[in-house]
């Protein structure tokens, strides 16, 4: 009988101490800089048994960052055990922290551990940004598209590149549609949610992050940057005035372009009308001349009719003749 319970013990003492693996891994985000948590759910009996987190393959009991190591630099543990989950936090987030941990329950035999990957991404979004365009005093309005199994999921926005503080910065949310200027609709058959901003101004410029909120891993973002221009107005006054200054001097071309094809027109008439009034001076000129010779001729040959006549009373009655002599010529030319 002894020999009995000696080779049970010699049994029990060959057994591996190789730890109980959970069959699912858990997956865990964080930004770089920011911190991540990581949550383990334990089974319920295990409320007063040790936790513990290691990294990659917990060789070394150094490793281990226990549940009584409430808080250091980097690392803070918190077991509520109401909830049967036990949760460490890692604090400045560093590329380096990225990679395989274990969370461990002791326990007399094999420890009990789950599989936790943790994954650290950069703290700014995003590759692909959609740029749009507006003017002060009016409203502009941009589209967020969603994958369909988030329909249901919480969308907000916020403005800057930084994804870790979108939803607690968040100007706008699924569940609050209206904020001030900003109005969310959320169109679930075509999968997009709208946000509409009003009374625009310079100070609304900027990057914009469309978020839609998962359960777990990180939210899914998409980008778009606004620029607000100068309101329309001051555009239309500084172009009006060119256009008017543009069409005055076309009309003022036109006017004297007509002008002057009228003045040569009316210098042309006035010339020929002044040809014609020479003209008519001449031979009104002729026609007098001609008159005159005529009026001279008839004198001429009535002074030679009396040429052989007398002329008498004198002073005494006498007959006292004269002889005239006609004169051989005789040029009137007025």
């Amino acid at each position: 009988m002894k020999m009995w319970n000696d080779q049970i013990l010699l049994f029990i003492l060959c057994i591996p101490l190789s730890p109980v693996i959970s069959a699912d891994v858990l997956h865990v985000f964080g930004y770089e800089g920011r911190e991540a948590n990581v949550s383990c759910p334990y089974k319920k009996g295990y409320q007063s048994n040790k936790k513990y987190f290691c990294k990659n393959d917990c060789s070394m009991r150094d490793d281990q960052i226990t549940v009584t190591q409430t808080k250091n630099n980097k690392y803070s543990i918190y077991d509520d055990r109401d909830k049967q989950l036990f949760t460490m936090t890692i604090s400045e987030l560093h590329y380096v922290d990225a990679g395989k941990y274990w969370c461990g329950v002791s326990r007399f035999g094999r420890d009990i551990y789950t599989e936790v990957r943790l994954h650290v991404m950069p703290d700014s979004c995003c590759d692909n940004v959609t740029k749009i365009q507006s003017y002060g005093e009016d409203s502009v309005s941009f589209s967020c598209p969603y994958e369909s199994e988030h329909q249901n999921n919480l969308k907000y926005v916020c403005r800057g590149k930084q994804p870790s503080t979108c939803l607690q910065q968040a100007l706008i949310t699924s569940d609050n549609k209206h904020n001030g200027q900003f109005t969310l609709t959320d169109d679930k058959m075509s999968r997009k949610f709208t946000v509409t901003i009003n009374s625009l101004t310079h100070k609304d410029s900027g990057l914009y992050l469309c978020g839609v909120h998962k359960i777990t891993g990180l939210d899914v973002f998409s980008a778009v940057e606004l620029e607000v221009k100068d309101a329309l107005l001051p555009i239309v006054v500084y172009i009006l005035p060119a256009t008017l200054a543009v069409l005055l001097i076309l009309t003022v071309t036109l006017v004297m372009v007509y002008k002057s094809k009228f003045y040569k027109g009316a210098d042309a008439d006035i010339s020929m009308k002044g040809k014609n009034t020479e003209a008519g001076e001449a031979k009104s000129l002729d026609h007098i001349y001609e008159n005159r010779t005529s009026e001279v001729r008839a004198m001429l040959d009535f002074s030679e009719q009396q040429s052989n006549d007398h002329v008498y009373d004198n002073e005494d009655g006498n007959n006292v003749y004269y002889e005239f002599t006609a004169p051989e010529h005789i040029y009137c030319n007025q």
